[in-house]
């Protein structure tokens, strides 16, 4: 998908706020994978020898413009610039990034020419679930306008407009791909003037915001521990080719890895200052996020020794970021401690936090299906079934507790069995 993710602070951020930023990606559907999932420097090329690589779906002489295009920022900052800079580029540069053209991201199967599948294309309950705690926040905040950054496909938007109703008097969809908010647009047409699109936030909104896998596709910078020194990894040039370069840093993960192996991992500020972001400008109501991740005691684990970036291109799952530039999705999973501490500083209060299959299940997204379809039932046990996405992804929610709209206290529906904010 692709959402507009403004940033709060920092050349990097105001580097990266004009750029949209995707949020789809889940489950794999009999065969179609969603992201997040596959051992980091693991392939499932490599799990399966019989599988042919995918082929690229962009036009070579867009992935050839984009190299260039990041050769040129590369020497123009002396001959090295920072792993965020080098993905935010190969996501978001304008027509040639991989999320601003218009090759095809979301799809079921692989045949189908996409990379991965989200989890509302997996089944519409999945936003249907979704919306009773859309339903529950937009009532306890008194707002009646839900945002959604990086609606990808529609498949999303079409599901909360459909079960909420009159409950919303607009949807605001926050993306930058223009061919994304074309096929948004053909999708979501029966809503009419209820459904806009802009391409920045305003100063000042109410309503509550909705982000499907948005987190984890915003840049982030790279720190490897090499015999007890710690460096930021970023990108450089070798006979025209990308490879990983190294600078003495103070950057830190926010805790201490524990022994003193060599350790690769990601720190996650633009994240952060999305968070914050939106903590300034939401003057009433929620924030809905769902991605894949840690609490930071998990994160920084010091067997997590490889770190979490991953690409995904034909539903297949590899490590290598340099690569095939432009024609495959980069992602990171996402610290939930830091994104907590974040909304926290801004002002914002932490409504819950937990695992997506037990946000759904507190949502009720199993009733009524015991005599479903069995492919229904199949697809709706990969978003709870925790070897699937229901524990590797996670729920967090936010309220404005401002003095002139102070918080109520009401407990929310996804969190009232299975809170984990205490883990955080």
């Amino acid at each position: 998908m692709n959402g507009h993710a403004p940033a709060a602070c920092g050349q990097r951020e105001r580097d990266l706020a004009a750029q949209p930023q995707r949020g789809a990606g889940d489950e794999n559907n009999r065969g179609g994978r969603h992201r997040g999932h596959g051992e980091v420097g693991g392939s499932a090329i490599a799990d399966n020898p019989g599988v042919t690589p995918p082929t690229l779906t962009t036009p070579p002489s867009l992935t050839s413009a984009l190299a260039g295009h990041i050769r040129e920022a590369i020497a123009a900052a002396g001959g090295w610039i920072s792993f965020d800079r080098f993905m935010a580029l190969a996501l978001y540069t304008p027509g040639l990034g991989y999320y601003a053209h218009d090759s095809r991201k979301f799809g079921l199967m692989p045949g189908s020419g996409s990379d991965f599948v989200t989890a509302p294309e997996l089944s519409p309950r999945f936003g249907q679930a979704l919306a009773r705690q859309v339903a529950q926040a937009l009532e306890a905040t008194a707002t009646h306008e839900v945002w959604e950054f990086g609606a990808g496909s529609g498949a999303l938007a079409g599901q909360l407009l459909d079960a909420l109703g009159p409950q919303i008097q607009r949807y605001t969809i926050v993306d930058l791909s223009g061919s994304l908010q074309a096929r948004q647009r053909e999708r979501l047409a029966a809503w009419g003037d209820k459904v806009h699109w802009v391409s920045e936030l305003p100063a000042q909104m109410q309503g509550v915001v909705v982000g499907n896998e948005v987190l984890d596709a915003m840049p982030v910078q790279l720190l490897a521990r090499i015999d007890g020194a710690w460096f930021e990894r970023g990108v450089a040039l070798q006979d025209g080719s990308f490879v990983h370069a190294d600078q003495p840093t103070a950057l830190r993960p926010p805790l201490e890895v524990a022994g003193n192996h060599d350790y690769l991992t990601e720190i996650h500020p633009q994240a952060e200052a999305f968070v914050a972001t939106l903590a300034d400008r939401l003057q009433a109501g929620a924030v809905l996020l769902i991605d894949y991740g840690f609490p930071e005691h998990e994160y920084y684990h010091p067997q997590r020794s490889m770190g979490t970036l991953m690409c995904h291109r034909g539903h297949l799952v590899d490590a290598d970021a340099l690569q095939d530039v432009g024609d495959k999705d980069i992602t990171a999973h996402v610290n939930f401690s830091g994104i907590a501490l974040a909304g926290q500083d801004a002002g914002l209060q932490v409504l819950g936090y937990t695992s997506q299959a037990r946000f759904l299940l507190n949502c009720g997204v199993l009733e009524g299906t015991e005599d479903a379809p069995l492919a229904e039932r199949v697809m709706l046990q990969k978003l709870v079934n925790e070897h699937e996405m229901g524990e590797l992804f996670k729920v967090i929610a936010f309220v404005v507790d401002a003095p002139e709209r102070p918080w109520g206290g009401w407990q929310a529906l996804g969190f009232a069995v299975g809170d984990r904010t205490h883990t955080l």
